[in-house]
């Protein structure tokens, strides 16, 4: 998952960045307002880490413009402040959580997780597709409760498909979420991981019908069963 920190305090921003990294999630982040709804605008982040006190515009104005944009990524306001009149003002403007500092490493990591699931939605932390359970919290995946052993990209692509189970996710979508516009390589690389991920899935399950091929669109994750009828949808990678 992918992570945005808006944050002008450099050791703050560290910290942050050192806690999202030991739960596996990717962050980046910028020290500026104005920067920041640029990147959101940009970029497609699963939650917006937002620090009001920021040294070009504060940030209830960055929240403003990103809602007033149709910028619908959730975010989670990080403030020093806690008095009931900044947390009203920040959900006024369409912020999904107000988080106090300081915090603990635990807390901000279980908001951050249940925010992106209910975005999603998905109230629970594990998401069931046939006999795969993909734990959103722990960052693992198992079978029938024996664990699947994943390299770290393989995880994301899996991840991202659990999150948007049944949607088609094209290449694109795949690169952006993976690497985040930066140093992208071949879009054929997602092919490669797919292939690699399907395979390791079909070994553990005996089934290689959970993630589809749409050609000419992307792949979707779907409960085993039979095919849709008249869908273009094939097996291969």
């Amino acid at each position: 998952m992918r992570v945005l920190l808006i944050e002008d305090d450099p050791n703050t921003a560290k910290s942050i960045e050192m806690m999202l990294t030991h739960a596996n999630l990717n962050v980046y982040s910028t020290d500026m307002g104005e920067e920041g709804i640029d990147l959101a605008k940009l970029y497609d982040y699963d939650l917006i880490l937002l620090d009001l006190n920021l040294p070009d515009i504060n940030g209830y104005e960055v929240l403003r413009h990103l809602r007033l944009a149709r910028i619908t990524t959730p975010i989670l306001i990080l403030s020093g402040s806690d008095d009931t009149e900044s947390k009203i003002r920040g959900f006024g403007f369409g912020a999904d959580d107000f988080l106090t500092k300081p915090f603990h490493r635990e807390e901000l990591i279980a908001r951050i997780h249940a925010i992106i699931r209910r975005s999603k939605g998905h109230s629970q932390s594990i998401i069931q597709t046939g006999r795969i359970a993909v734990n959103l919290d722990a960052k693992t995946v198992d079978v029938d409760g024996m664990p699947v052993h994943l390299t770290g990209k393989e995880y994301q692509m899996l991840e991202l498909l659990s999150l948007r189970k049944g949607t088609t996710l094209t290449k694109e979508m795949f690169l952006n979420h993976l690497y985040g516009g930066m140093d992208e390589p071949e879009l054929k690389i997602i092919d490669v991981f797919i292939c690699k991920l399907r395979k390791k899935l079909a070994t553990a399950t005996g089934d290689d019908s959970y993630i589809q091929t749409v050609w000419g669109r992307g792949y979707v994750l779907k409960d085993p069963g039979p095919l849709a009828q008249g869908a273009p949808i094939a097996i291969g990678a």
